[in-house]
């Protein structure tokens, strides 16, 4: 039994979703660490100081995607808030440009987007 999944969109109701039916094709993720101890990080990251970044990008056999990011805000150490959004794509669409709009949307770092945008597949040339 393949799972469903409920994802929040910008400026329109959620959208549930077949996993197994819309493949994750590209995705990036990261945090608000700034150093580059190891063993901070990680304790850091397990008490929860730490605002979580991801955005994952899905498509659909019949070429429509979903372009999604989640801002998990470690409210209490940044006072930053959470938030997500994401797009619901036509054929043919710009998939990275999506990607820029969402993120910028929802307060993913440039490094992240960029990051997401590098993991699309690449276009085969001839």
């Amino acid at each position: 039994m393949s799972k469903q999944r409920t994802i929040t969109l910008t400026g329109r109701p959620p959208v549930k979703i077949n996993e197994d039916a819309w493949p994750v094709i590209a995705s990036a993720k990261d945090d608000s660490f700034s150093g580059n101890d190891y063993g901070r990080h990680q304790q850091a990251s397990a008490q929860g100081e730490l605002d979580d970044y991801s955005i994952r990008v899905r498509q659909h056999d019949d070429g429509r995607a979903i372009v999604y990011a989640v801002f998990d805000a470690a409210t209490a150490w940044t006072g930053n808030s959470s938030r997500s959004g994401g797009e619901l794509l036509d054929k043919g669409a710009d998939i990275a440009a999506a990607i820029a709009r969402v993120g910028e949307d929802v307060g993913i770092p440039d490094k992240v987007i960029r990051e997401c945008v590098a993991d699309l597949p690449a276009e085969e040339l001839s």
